[in-house]
């Protein structure tokens, strides 16, 4: 837990395994290449074992992406998905940066009601007789426990969902985009563009703001840390990736009548001795289910796992 104001007031933050934060993320800057995709060259077919994943009439798109080569593999790379939750990294990312760059003070302290809650308001709901949380905590609430209220809250003082997609245009992304509020953003059926992003351009974006200047070292370090102290999703790609390997993650889950059930989960994570590598997976089922399933959550795993074996190929 930390606060964080700008105008030289103190900042105080409680960090744990500060070796996730510092020489790996230096190295992965300074190696950095352009963000173009470029084409595999391993020659582990990570493309095969991904389509092998398919059954019935499931999609997965997987991007894997090598921080200092820029070097990508994966399935349906550049075909749209449903963000679900993933879109709430980019969005605390994109707050960092207009504190980093003094548009938002991240002390201010935004007003809710129980008007607001949603069914699921981890941190906000249980903070509801405050009367409002700051932008800080709220940032942290939406990237650690996926707080939807949170979220909510930040879209709306970013200027709404249209005002985020134009600050993720800012920060390099062309392809994801964000359209509606928590919890409508997850209902998105086979040819809707709303509220999607490729496989592709979310690894290329949580590559530029994980390991590039997007944001400076202080809110990268944040946004880093929050990311590993992330509680949601351990049975997804953190499920299959070497439990040595220093990961940080976002999810994503739509799980909503009409449409069919989303298993999503981006993540870095840091094979030792190596540079980071991005992992963005989106699992459309191809089916709805009243329930999570971990069938579903499976098949993150097993991406997890193939992930592991590019990055060392």
């Amino acid at each position: 837990v930390f606060t964080h104001a700008t105008g030289g007031q103190r900042i105080n933050r409680m960090v744990k395994r500060r070796e996730f934060l510092m020489a790996p993320i230096a190295a992965a800057a300074l190696l950095a290449s352009p963000t173009g995709a470029v084409p595999a060259t391993r020659r582990f077919d990570a493309a095969a074992r991904l389509q092998s994943l398919e059954v019935g009439q499931a999609r997965l798109g997987v991007c894997f992406l090598d921080t200092a080569t820029g070097e990508v593999s994966g399935n349906r790379m550049e075909e749209h998905f449903a963000m679900c939750s993933t879109f709430k990294l980019a969005l605390v990312a994109a707050c960092l940066r207009e504190s980093d760059r003094g548009r938002l003070d991240l002390a201010q302290i935004l007003p809710y009601s129980e008007a607001d809650l949603l069914p699921w308001a981890p941190v906000t709901g249980r903070n509801l007789a405050s009367g409002g949380m700051s932008i800080a905590a709220l940032a942290q609430a939406a990237q650690e426990l996926s707080d939807g209220v949170a979220a909510n809250l930040l879209v709306k003082r970013l200027g709404g969902p249209a005002a985020v997609t134009a600050k993720l245009r800012e920060m390099g992304d062309t392809v994801t985009r964000l359209d509606r509020y928590e919890p409508d953003l997850g209902l998105v059926l086979s040819a809707d563009l709303r509220d999607t992003t490729s496989p592709l351009a979310m690894a290329q974006l949580v590559r530029r703001i994980t390991t590039g200047d997007l944001l400076k070292s202080g809110s990268r370090e944040h946004l880093l840390l929050w990311m590993q102290n992330t509680g949601t999703g351990p049975n997804r790609l953190r499920a299959g990736l070497p439990s040595e390997w220093r990961t940080g993650n976002k999810t994503g889950t739509g799980r909503t009548e009409g449409t069919t059930n989303k298993c999503n989960d981006v993540a870095i994570t840091f094979p030792p001795g190596m540079p980071p590598i991005i992992i963005a997976a989106y699992f459309d089922s191809g089916e709805y289910t009243a329930q999570t399933e971990r069938r579903h959550e499976d098949v993150l795993a097993e991406v997890g796992r193939i992930a592991a074996q590019w990055a060392v190929s």
